[in-house]
């Protein structure tokens, strides 16, 4: 009984340590950009050592990262299975209508800074530890192809690549736009028709 308490404890402490080098993080950011955000700027303004933010994260990116994606979870267990090829969309836009609210809650000046070219926590190519969205989508749409519901019509690399541009760039138009855009509406209405000309009925 004691042992478990402990554990609680410490996750807890580890928990909040997490959160405490995250908002500081987001402080410099919305502040000064993603060029002034170090690691060095991070611990100080959180009041821990380098030590302590190497035991949670690897790099900026990746507290980053970890972040943004770490969102309200939307895994391919928790999508209903579909009947369907528009119940098959209609999942798809859900996580990224997910995503929008996650995006909204960390707030477009984190976004702004976030999608930063020099954000090596974009490239899908070392993105491999945690269910992003996109991973998320790819396992639902090939269960969707493998029961017969769906046909793909182009690779699942060119399709999961296709959807990220997309959702990227509307991202980038709500940051560009200080969040005067329609955010949902967008991302809802350029996802369905990209899915419209690329998914077909199995």
């Amino acid at each position: 009984m004691n042992t478990k308490t402990e554990l609680s404890k410490q996750q807890k402490k580890s928990q909040e340590t997490k959160e405490k080098i995250f908002q500081a993080a987001k402080k410099i950011l919305q502040k000064n950009g993603y060029e002034k955000l170090s690691i060095k700027n991070i611990c100080e303004e959180a009041g821990v050592s380098n030590g302590s933010f190497y035991h949670h994260f690897k790099t900026k990116d990746d507290l980053l990262s970890y972040y943004i994606e770490d969102q309200p979870t939307m895994g391919p267990d928790l999508l209903e299975t579909p009947k369907s090829l528009e119940d098959v969309k209609d999942g798809i836009v859900r996580v990224y209508l997910n995503y929008v609210a996650y995006c909204r809650e960390l707030g477009v000046e984190f976004m702004a800074g976030y999608y930063d070219t020099k954000n090596q926590a974009l490239n899908p190519a070392i993105r491999t530890e945690r269910p992003y969205p996109i991973v998320t989508v790819q396992a639902y749409v090939e269960q969707a192809a493998k029961d017969g519901i769906i046909n793909i019509r182009e690779s699942i690399d060119e399709f999961t690549t296709d959807i990220r541009m997309i959702v990227i760039g509307n991202v980038f138009e709500w940051c560009l736009r200080e969040g005067n855009a329609d955010f949902e509406g967008n991302m809802s209405r350029s996802l369905r028709r990209y899915l419209d000309s690329t998914l077909e009925e199995g």
